[in-house]
């Protein structure tokens, strides 16, 4: 057989990684140039036509006639079809552990004891170029059990437990909104969802069928069934390519835009060979309701982040209906994320998290939900009690139908239907958490402990979201004070002066902070919304 030709990609402005020849093959490359060449113009219309949607979608619910898709009625109303069935090795879900893929945290939430792995190229990932190769190479070391890991501080080391007791792995590449700038072909960035999704299924699809499983991703940022069309064609495309059969790839959709919330019936269909399941993503779903309305007056306007629980009215009936569609149509739904980070030296401060959430848990399983997130391993048992509890020996509950569930359009939006305003606190604290996770992403951490929480960039964007929100529409806070731009600058400002103080002037002076502050400010404040905050952001990382 004839060496492969060498890849049309060109990489550009990287420095060299060990082991980058592992997985920058010239077949792999060929293969992303493929991928690129084929459907880089489909997902170019696809973004063009986010931004025409969000116009008329933002009109409309100021209108009152939101609805969902009268041209894919028939869709919603056919009650004969039905996603594919799960895999053997995605058949149980009740406890989902995610992060970034450094070689520790790989070893870790491999060995967590959750059922799955959600391996995060994406928002728990600051894609530089060393995370987005080695995060590569970290996989394909696991599944060849060729990874341990020495923390060079503690020199605790870690490797991985016997084969039958490892997380399935179900892989996140990057949103379709980003490129990957260090990859061109003629000049041009590829997308980094298709560098992300083409690297890993290249180098390990047939891998994970030999170990009884299969190449599983998580799709995020979705915001229509065009997009779910987009990324089941490119499954048709990959499987055909590296000769597995059809229908091996499995796909599991976050529902965390507005926009994806009308369409769920629709995502599944598109994806009905290759569905496993929806997600409900707490975050982000919050940060696209603000995006998407907000210009649209009092009655959209979110109250602090923490004060918009799963049990807020709106949210409630996006939770729901995600539960009565997935089982609807034989799909998982998988809940949202506990993203409490246990204390090592507060007991108190654990015991209440720790009831929290068991309380979250215990409501997603009694909802009916399949399986839910945690952000870290101490949070795996608790999880798993809750859906023990319900589920017991059966591996899911798909069979509760939930036909009880009758959600209207105008549910999804009733915002105002939450009885919580926006506090001064609730401003202080999205520039406090904002300013000291955007000052890790830009040293390239994605997923950051911040006050006893595990934040990854759908935080950083509720919060820029919501300064940006309560500034545009006056909201006046309990203490008297209204939001404007010279408040936030000058809140910004004092705790920036807290941070100095607290971690000292040699380590203020070594990290990112004053252009995480400068650049928290430039997103929350410009009259010019950016779309997404990281892609500003990543023209300021290094690497």
């Amino acid at each position: 057989m004839s060496a492969p030709a060498p890849s049309p990609l060109a990489i550009v402005d990287a420095e060299p990684l060990p082991r980058q020849e592992e997985v920058l093959t010239d077949a792999a490359l060929a293969f992303v140039a493929e991928l690129h060449r084929l459907f880089t113009p489909r997902r170019d219309e696809l973004l063009a036509r986010r931004a025409e949607r969000r116009t008329a979608f933002s009109t409309s619910a100021r209108t009152g006639t939101l609805d969902f898709l009268p041209e894919t009625a028939q869709i919603r109303e056919d009650d004969s079809w039905r996603v594919a069935p799960a895999p053997a090795a995605l058949n149980d879900r009740r406890v989902e552990i995610t992060g970034p893929t450094d070689r520790k945290m790989t070893i870790n939430a491999l060995n967590s004891g959750a059922r799955v792995w959600l391996a995060d190229f994406e928002d728990a990932s600051a894609p530089t170029w060393e995370n987005v190769v080695l995060g590569q190479v970290n996989l394909k070391d696991a599944y060849a059990r060729n990874i341990d890991f020495t923390d060079p501080k503690s020199g605790k080391s870690y490797a991985l437990k016997d084969t039958d007791e490892l997380a399935t792995v179900v892989m996140r590449p990057r949103g379709w909104h980003l490129e990957e700038r260090h990859l061109k072909f003629d000049g041009r960035a590829v997308p980094g969802a298709l560098v992300d999704f083409g690297l890993y299924f290249f180098h390990n699809a047939k891998r994970l069928i030999e170990l009884g499983k299969g190449p599983y991703f998580y799709l995020p940022k979705t915001e229509s069934h065009l997009e779910a069309r987009l990324w089941n064609d490119i499954f048709v495309f990959a499987q055909d390519y590296v000769g597995i059969p059809q229908g091996t790839v499995r796909a599991t959709v976050l529902i965390e835009t507005i926009t994806a919330a009308y369409e769920m019936e629709e995502i599944l269909y598109e994806l009905r060979d290759h569905a496993s399941g929806l997600n409900a993503g707490r975050w982000d779903y919050l940060f696209s309701i603000v995006k998407n309305f907000r210009d649209g007056g009092a009655k959209f306007v979110l109250p602090d982040r923490n004060a918009v629980t799963m049990t807020a009215p709106f949210m409630r009936a996006y939770t729901e209906l995600l539960v009565r569609t997935c089982h609807k149509r034989g799909a998982h739904a998988i809940g949202g994320m506990a993203a409490f980070i246990p204390s090592r030296r507060d007991a108190e401060v654990n015991k209440v998290a720790f009831e929290k959430v068991k309380n979250d848990k215990d409501r997603e399983a009694g909802d009916g939900f399949d399986g839910s997130w945690v952000a870290h391993p101490d949070l795996v048992p608790i999880a798993m009690a809750s859906f023990d509890a319900v589920l017991g020996d059966k591996p899911n509950q798909k069979d509760r139908l939930r036909e009880d569930v009758d959600v209207k359009a105008e549910d999804l939006i009733a915002i105002d239907s939450l009885d919580a305003k926006p506090t001064y606190e609730g401003l202080r604290n999205a520039v406090q958490v904002g300013t000291r996770y955007i000052e890790a992403w830009l040293r390239g951490l994605g997923a950051v402990a911040i006050f006893n929480l595990m934040e990854d960039a759908a935080t950083a964007e509720i919060s820029r979201s919501q300064i940006w929100q309560w500034i545009n529409a006056g909201v006046v806070f309990e203490n008297g004070e209204t939001a404007t731009a010279d408040l936030a600058r000058k809140v910004a400002a004092e705790e920036l002066a807290k941070i100095r103080e607290e971690i000292g002037d040699e380590a203020f002076q070594a990290g990112n902070w004053q252009q995480a502050h400068d650049l928290l400010l430039t997103v929350s404040l410009d009259a010019d919304y950016a779309d997404f905050l990281t892609l500003p952001a990543y023209e300021q990382l290094t690497g």
